[in-house]
């Protein structure tokens, strides 16, 4: 690269130097090398297009406000159920770090408390039915250091076939419940007052 970038530097000199005959052939290699290193030290344009990026869901169910943060994969034509994603294994229920799961004031999830706080939010998904933890420890890469002692709370729902696929891993708070969607599953779970 640096060989092309120099090679070009000489041909717009040589060019300059023959174009320019009012101006002394000094001069005018100079300011060609000043044009050549300012077009050099430009930045190339940031791009923040992660595989997985950063999403959050948010909403209000009863007078709970409700925050989930997570990494959301898309399908990009792989098998994601019993292959990305192994049925009967812990799952960080999405990519990069774990998904989080935050409420503002105590709930029920699927009829059992979870106390008001932070928690990690880890599933266990098999064809017939998914495991939804929640762990004290929120904070955490991935499910590496996932550790079943410190699950607060455990409940199982049945998940559900969509009529249109998801591409991308999205998370919903809706009235009474969250629901999961990716690829051609939709995972609810119900949070009350």
């Amino acid at each position: 690269m640096k060989n092309f970038i120099t090679g070009l530097l000489f041909l717009l000199i040589g060019l300059t130097v023959a174009c320019n005959q009012t101006k002394p052939a000094q001069q005018a290699k100079e300011e060609t090398m000043k044009e050549a290193a300012a077009v050099q030290e430009q930045p190339a344009p940031a791009t923040d297009a992660k595989p997985s990026p950063a999403r959050k869901a948010q909403g209000a169910i009863g007078a709970a406000t409700v925050t989930i943060n997570y990494g959301s994969p898309s399908v990009r034509g792989r098998k994601i159920w019993g292959a990305l994603v192994p049925y009967g294994e812990i799952w960080r229920t999405g990519a990069n770090e774990a998904t989080t799961f935050e409420v503002s004031k105590d709930v029920m999830i699927e009829g059992k408390k979870l106390a008001a706080g932070k928690y990690g939010l880890f599933t266990i998904p098999t064809e017939g039915k998914w495991t939804i933890i929640f762990n004290t420890v929120p904070d955490q890469w991935g499910a590496y250091n996932y550790d079943a002692s410190k699950d607060a709370l455990r409940v199982e729902v049945n998940p559900q076939m969509l009529t249109e696929p998801v591409e991308a891993m999205e998370f919903a708070v809706e009235p009474g419940q969250i629901v999961l969607r990716w690829e051609k599953l939709a995972v609810p779970f119900k949070v009350g007052g």
